[in-house]
């Protein structure tokens, strides 16, 4: 079985929520790291090994990324690391799987599924790299980590949505 690295010039995890339940917010984070076994003509013994840094949120607004390092909601000086380690993969169609694994969120772990795409293989133009790459979604609700704050609005709607929706975009390269 090929061992990948993930490649944190090249992956991305974003998420979206609802602001007042009338808008989404973006975000995403840019430091990830982790390794991969993976091979497409047995994806089921395959496996997935990843860390986030929480502090490397980003929506765009730093007054709001500041917010979300904070005891509100990530506490990233307390938990620094975002962490998922996948417990099996199912085949669901060619090039499809459901990732179950364990997602870490302040020390925190509760299952996940993500529905995964293999995208395929490719050799660099620019050097000899050989790199995959897939393509996953997710929701997880925020509470079930811990992440609670929140204020109520007139209408009965929250400032900020529970349920978060989950992509990622991962690229790695093989580890020789």
């Amino acid at each position: 079985m090929e061992q990948w690295r993930i490649d944190p010039d090249h992956t991305v995890a974003a998420f979206e929520v609802r602001h007042c339940m009338i808008t989404l917010v973006r975000g995403q984070f840019n430091r990830i790291s982790g390794t991969l076994r993976f091979d497409p003509a047995a994806p089921a013994l395959g496996s997935v090994a990843a860390e986030i840094e929480a502090a490397g949120v980003y929506t765009g607004i730093a007054k709001r990324d500041e917010h979300l390092c904070s005891p509100d909601f990530l506490e990233v000086e307390r938990f620094p690391l975002i962490r998922f380690q996948s417990t099996r993969i199912d085949p669901v169609a060619l090039n499809r799987f459901a990732c179950i694994g364990d997602l870490t969120i302040r020390d925190v772990t509760r299952p996940i599924i993500l529905d995964v795409e293999y995208l395929g293989r490719v050799k660099s133009p620019f050097d000899d790299d050989i790199s995959i790459g897939f393509s996953a979604t997710g929701r997880i609700n925020r509470r079930d980590f811990g992440v609670n704050w929140n204020y109520d609005l007139e209408n009965g709607g929250l400032v900020a949505g529970n349920d978060l929706m989950l992509r990622l975009e991962v690229e790695a390269d093989l580890v020789e």
